[in-house]
């Protein structure tokens, strides 16, 4: 057993708190990882709130960084020493991992959202007891991690940790949905709703490609501003005369909407944005939505419901990690840094919009 120290949520929606707990060695698919840098992401939130009781205590987190420490007898593609960006967890021989969309295993849930491996068992203790954790594959709200071999992808020596480590969800999601599933040619219009870490990821992979106009939409002026800053033709709050506005701007109507806020008020705008046979991807977390199904019709529309990015880790992380060597993915621009000890003060800024992508450091 190894110790470690982690943010542990001790019941649904409770604060974390900072405890000593014990990880088992890896298993022969597993790989330990000291984590330097993790990112937090509305998802971490968002789940810890609903979060099931009876699988709490529990540790979240999963956008890790770090360095090897020691691998299973079975895995080939890291050794101790390797720098590794952390992402979810697949099985890697079902259907969809076979074609190479990871994102939708036949296994996900039990292998990132089952509270330990998928097996009924956790790597994690907590006072002696079993402590929940692989969550997305990792928990990396923790000093060290315990990781399936599938969520562990080896990045260049020189990159910095406070940047791979938003690449293993919040970069690949919004990047992914640009480039992985909507596919745009260069010149076609797209907005984004929502500017956080994955709307901008969104906005940043769209100019990468020469999508034009792309828009923004945003209730924080910062947030705007940034994404303006980041290649924006215009960003806007969404207030009354959105709609008209977005339709203006991308002469009459949107080819592709992204939305990134999950909420039902603005994914009917984001409908309204669109030109006839436009395509509407939608990434957050959120409750159910009604459609008018004959407006859908009558406009063509096409809508996306996308996981991860629609990403293969293996393959996407090595590209975002090249599109940002070339200045067409500058993630460092969206990342404040906290201590790991500052995980509450690191929450509150990305709830009031004063930090886009907040990312923990390690001592």
């Amino acid at each position: 057993m190894r110790r470690a120290r982690a943010a542990v949520t001790p019941e649904p929606g409770a604060p974390f708190a900072l405890r000593d707990v014990e990880l088992e060695d890896p298993r022969a698919r597993e790989v330990l990882v000291r984590l330097t840098a993790v990112g937090v992401c509305h998802t971490d939130l968002g789940i810890q709130a609903g979060w099931p009781r009876r699988l709490t205590p529990m540790v979240f987190g999963h956008e890790g960084a770090g360095r090897v420490e020691a691998v299973g007898a079975e895995v080939a593609g890291v050794v101790p020493g390797d720098p590794v960006c952390l992402t979810f967890a697949s099985c890697g021989t079902c259907p969809q991992c076979v074609a190479g969309h990871p994102a939708y295993c036949h296994f996900a849930r039990d292998l990132n959202l089952s509270g330990g491996r998928g097996d009924g068992t956790t790597a994690l203790r907590l006072d002696g007891a079993p402590l929940h954790g692989g969550f997305f594959g990792q928990s990396s709200f923790a000093t060290y991690a315990v990781v399936h071999e599938r969520g562990v992808v080896k990045v260049p020596s020189g990159l910095p940790d406070t940047v791979t480590a938003p690449l293993g969800c919040g970069g690949q999601t919004g990047a992914g949905t640009v480039l992985n599933r909507l596919r745009p040619e260069p010149g076609t219009s797209l907005v984004v709703f929502g500017a956080g870490g994955v709307g901008l990821s969104a906005l940043m992979a769209a100019v990468a490609v020469g999508c034009d106009p792309v828009v923004a939409v945003d209730p924080v002026a910062s947030r705007r501003a940034l994404a303006v800053g980041l290649g924006a033709r215009a960003a806007l709050p969404p207030g009354d005369g959105l709609v008209a506005a977005l339709r203006d701007l991308t002469g009459g109507g949107a080819h592709r909407v992204v939305d990134t806020t999950g909420r039902p008020e603005m994914l009917h705008r984001a409908v309204g944005a669109l030109r006839p046979r436009g395509e509407l991807a939608f990434v957050a977390l959120g409750g159910e939505v009604t459609f008018d199904m004959m407006r859908l019709m009558a406009k063509g529309v096409r809508v996306h419901g996308v996981m991860e990015g629609d990403s293969d880790p293996a393959r996407f992380i090595p590209e975002l990690i090249g599109l940002h060597r070339r200045g067409l993915f500058p993630v460092d621009r969206l990342i404040t840094t906290f201590p790991f000890e500052e995980i509450d003060a690191a929450v509150a800024a990305m709830r009031d919009g004063s930090a886009v992508k907040p990312v923990l450091t390690f001592a």
